[in-house]
């Protein structure tokens, strides 16, 4: 079987599927591998490593005519979809609920759609296959860097004969993978943090990395399931947000990182929030994106400086100003779950497998995955878009 690694095209996207040390296991398991030229380029890893491990380096047609197994990043681009072939097999973090109905062209192409961003991650045997959990860890890391490169004072408590600088006040919203790791690395960076998430069982992890985890009055627990926030309704979402306006202008940087999966980001920061905080202050919206973000005013993939004078960054895609780092992360996780597929040089799929079941989307000319099917459903009987 031939699994190949495709170079990557999305505006701004350095990693790669596949790093140059993973070949030498997906050889042991009789697997040839193709990789695109340039593919890991921008990640620092250049032809000449995939060559020495015992890859082969071809064009992307030659990848697209040849491979079995198609490992990416991102979803395949409509002009990428053209060269697919019946039977073939993509592997990526194809974000199927933000776009059903690329998944049903998929199928309709008779491609096997397998997503590492719908991996349960309250299995523990997916963990080492959780792409979204390692990427927002790289996100979580790099977000507190972009504040503080940003923030026109120190991060630590620091005494000299000039005097004091106070530490830098930081606010985590958001207490998951990312959150967890912007925490302990502004923890590291010496400032004082305090975080808040809807899911009351996250203040022990907080706490444990040194934050002071926020308790609101209105005590919404917002727990939703396979380890990800649920959806609030209309009331909790503006009984939290009254005291969170507050506690928001209190500080000097706040990172946001709530996302729902599938779904817009809730709003945490509000307009009448960021008045309310002091000229200089920083946010960092990890959550933006094309459906929106957690700060009202984020315009994504832009640095935005308000009248009062806070700047709101809102990345689109950190884990990519990292290459290296998030491409070794990604590559173990893409290897982890190919291996689960793999038996005997060979992909076969078992759907009484839970991460199957979870992962893939389409399979012999179907969209089936339940989530994914559900979002197609209204369209099907002719009512609103999905």
């Amino acid at each position: 079987m031939r699994v190949g690694v495709a170079k990557e095209t999305a505006a701004g996207e350095r990693r790669v599927a596949l790093v140059p040390d993973a070949i030498e296991k997906l050889r042991a398991a009789d697997l040839d591998v193709l990789v695109e030229r340039g593919a890991g380029a921008e990640a620092s890893f250049p032809d000449i490593d995939y060559a020495e491990a015992g890859a082969k380096i071809v064009t992307a047609a030659n990848l697209y005519a040849h491979s079995d197994v198609i490992l990416r990043i991102h979803r395949p681009t409509p002009a990428e979809v053209k060269l697919l072939h019946p039977d073939q097999v993509v592997i990526g973090m194809l974000a199927p609920l933000l776009d059903p109905a690329a998944m049903t062209e998929l199928a309709r192409l008779k491609v096997t759609a397998i997503s590492l961003d719908a991996i349960p991650r309250t299995l523990t045997r997916s963990q080492g296959m959780d792409a979204l959990s390692s990427q927002a860890n790289v996100a979580g890391y790099k977000a507190v860097l972009v504040a503080a490169e940003a923030f026109g004072r120190y991060f630590p408590l620091l005494t000299t004969p000039a005097g004091t600088a106070k530490p830098a006040n930081v606010l985590v919203l958001g207490v998951g993978v990312a959150g967890l790791q912007a925490i302990a690395t502004a923890r590291r960076l010496g400032a004082q943090v305090k975080a808040y998430d809807v899911r009351a069982e996250t203040r022990e992890q907080a706490e444990s990395l040194g934050a002071q985890f926020i308790t609101l009055q209105s005590a919404i627990d917002g727990a939703g399931q396979g380890g990800y926030a649920r959806a609030l309704t209309a009331a909790e979402q503006s009984a939290q947000q009254d005291e969170l306006n507050d506690i928001i202008a209190s500080h000097d940087v706040v990172i946001t990182t709530a996302q729902v999966p599938g779904r817009r980001p809730p709003v945490l920061v509000t307009a009448t929030a960021v008045e309310g905080m002091k000229a200089g202050s920083i946010i960092v919206d990890m959550a933006a994106s094309e459906l929106g973000g957690n700060c009202e005013l984020s315009q994504p993939g832009k640095v935005t400086k308000t009248s009062n004078g806070v700047s709101i960054h809102a990345p689109l895609n950190l884990p990519a100003s990292m290459p290296t780092g998030a491409s070794v992360f990604y590559s173990r996780n893409i290897s982890n779950l190919l291996f689960s597929f793999v038996k005997g040089g060979e992909l076969r799929i078992d759907f009484e497998d839970e991460v199957a079941t979870a992962t893939v989307i389409t399979f012999g000319g179907k969209v089936v995955q339940e989530a994914t099917k559900k979002l197609l459903q209204p369209a099907s009987r002719g009512g609103a878009k999905a």
